[in-house]
């Protein structure tokens, strides 16, 4: 199977269904940033954490790719007139978000209680967290702009809001476990 497909040369691609569509079109956008998501979560199961961690990270890219593969779905195409599904696409499930919320009420049994915002760093692999947080974040605000235009199954956007939840819990338990610096935010006073 050849990666190239010759049929996006002029800027536009296919969703599932067929549907086609430009490149820069917000539905592209919005699993495209999925997908990077995807590729920033790899980056932080690359690193030396525990193995734990890296089980519901394997888990969460599981998941991301169903959320890419609801965003991809031209809604038009995925149901039949009499309202069965025409396409067969995995759905983000009300588990797989309570999954989410007992990983973070478990790490958050182990943290200090958090008193001011946390400036983003302190050490390599927190630094990763972060930013997958910001992209899941910006990941969520494309997922609600096409929600607007076209309607989204509502667990997927709860999953993305929560992911972001869950990303920034994971950066102040790997701030923890790894004896990172946690620096507070405290304003300057001017």
């Amino acid at each position: 199977m050849k990666v190239y497909t010759k049929t996006g040369d002029k800027g536009t691609t296919a969703l599932f269904g067929g549907t086609r569509v430009p490149k820069h079109h917000i539905r592209i956008d919005s699993y495209g940033t999925v997908d990077e998501l995807n590729s920033h979560i790899g980056l932080i199961r690359d690193q030396d954490i525990n193995s734990k961690y890296k089980e519901t990270l394997i888990h969460i890219q599981d998941r991301l790719f169903t959320v890419g593969a609801v965003l991809a779905t031209d809604p038009e195409k995925a149901m039949l007139k009499n309202g069965k599904e025409r396409l067969n696409i995995p759905k983000i499930s009300s588990e797989n978000i309570e999954l989410l919320e007992k990983e973070m009420d478990t790490m958050n049994e182990a943290l200090p209680q958090m008193t001011h915002f946390v400036l983003p760093g302190g050490h390599q692999t927190v630094s990763f967290c972060h930013i997958a947080r910001c992209v899941c974040r910006r990941a969520e605000r494309l997922a609600t702009a096409l929600n607007e235009i076209e309607t989204i199954e509502p667990n997927t956007l709860m999953y993305l809001n929560r992911l972001s939840d869950y990303l920034f819990v994971l950066a102040r338990k790997l701030s923890y476990d790894l004896k990172a610096d946690e620096v507070k935010w405290i304003p300057e006073k001017h």
